[in-house]
């Protein structure tokens, strides 16, 4: 299967994700769209609305046009060479959080032994089950273990700084990327427009704030009032109707209370000065700067943790949780590992 089929295979696949999200019926409509209600009831976080605002991020960028852009960039995937058995170890905070490493080790020719969240333990399998029916020959490059891992050549695993620690010693004898926390900011000028603080709701809310590409911070200027910010998130004022963001939003109120902390309570978002990146979820922390000149330099001592700033000069406001096939994931080119490994010949 050489890179033009697979290209097409999966420019198929996301077709067929746009026809059965719209109101173009595909043989597959039903049985997605029973899995997309099925999973608030696996994981609550996962609601039908951020499925399918998943599954439509994923739908939107397998064309044949992104993709062929994507690869493009890569000459030695129209080689042909063994195929290497990459372990997958996919993380659970938001609803398909590993696609793009699945896509990245088939599109690139390479077999997957993967292993799923229990947070998320169908999206990718019924992706893959698409595959199958569209190109038989992926059903020999795809392999969901039960278990712990086995039989691979090199090791690709996203978790929490916790777990990478397990990961780091387990997979030491495996080429690897290993992945940990990270999160995200937004950086404010204060000429924004009334539309870019709109979407920048987007950032900040979807999903719950929970993937690493949500915004838990954002910095504005000396003087700016963070308080008028909530007016333009309104929109997602129902996501304190979900009773675990409820349970958070209570929680943290009140700590606030019990500490006598300064916050500002927009009525579904805790909003508090504080240096830290990471904020818990229902709370937005906020930082004032003086100068952009040394707020850059902050933001370049602390890209080891970030993986998106969200402004008018980096990521367009409300575009943090649409990337494309060429952002990766904290910055690792997986094709490239992938692809250094296959030339490097380690089988």
């Amino acid at each position: 299967m050489n890179l033009e089929k697979r290209i097409e295979t999966f420019s198929v696949l996301g077709g067929i994700l746009h026809n059965s999200l719209g109101n173009n019926q595909s043989q597959f409509s039903e049985k997605l769209n029973k899995l997309i209600e099925n999973q608030k009831h696996i994981n609550s976080w996962f609601t039908p609305d951020n499925v399918k605002t998943a599954l439509t991020a994923i739908a939107d960028e397998l064309t044949e046009t992104n993709l062929h852009k994507w690869t493009s960039a890569y000459p030695a995937l129209k080689e042909v060479f063994k195929p290497l058995r990459v372990g997958l170890i996919f993380a659970g905070n938001i609803p398909l959080a590993g696609f793009h490493d699945f896509l990245a080790v088939l599109i690139s020719g390479n077999k997957i032994v993967a292993k799923t969240s229990s947070k998320d333990p169908e999206l990718i399998p019924f992706l893959g089950e698409i595959l199958y029916s569209l190109n038989n020959d992926f059903a020999e490059y795809i392999e969901f273990a039960d278990n712990a891992l086995s039989g691979f050549d090199a090791v690709i695993a996203t978790g929490s700084n916790n777990s990478s620690r397990y990961f780091d010693y387990y997979f030491r004898k495996y080429p690897n990327i290993i992945r940990k926390n990270r999160n995200s900011i937004a950086i404010i000028s204060g000429n924004e427009t009334i539309e870019e603080l709109e979407a920048l709701g987007r950032d900040i809310f979807t999903y719950f704030g929970l993937g690493c590409r949500n915004v838990s911070k954002i910095y504005v200027p000396s003087g700016y009032d963070v308080e008028k910010l909530p007016q333009y998130w309104e929109h997602y004022c129902d996501c304190i109707n979900h009773s675990g963001y409820a349970n958070n939003y209570d929680y943290n109120k009140a700590i606030y209370l019990v500490n006598r902390q300064k916050f500002h309570d927009a009525g579904f978002l805790l909003m508090r000065e504080d240096t830290k990146i990471v904020s818990p979820i229902s709370v937005l922390h906020y930082e004032y700067y003086v100068s952009p000149v040394e707020l850059k330099h902050q933001t370049e001592i602390l890209k080891d943790t970030l993986q998106c700033i969200v402004s008018r000069d980096n990521i367009p406001f409300g575009s943090s949780q649409m990337p494309h096939l060429w952002d990766y994931a904290d910055g690792a080119d997986t094709l490239e590992f992938l692809l250094k490994k296959n030339l490097a010949g380690i089988l």
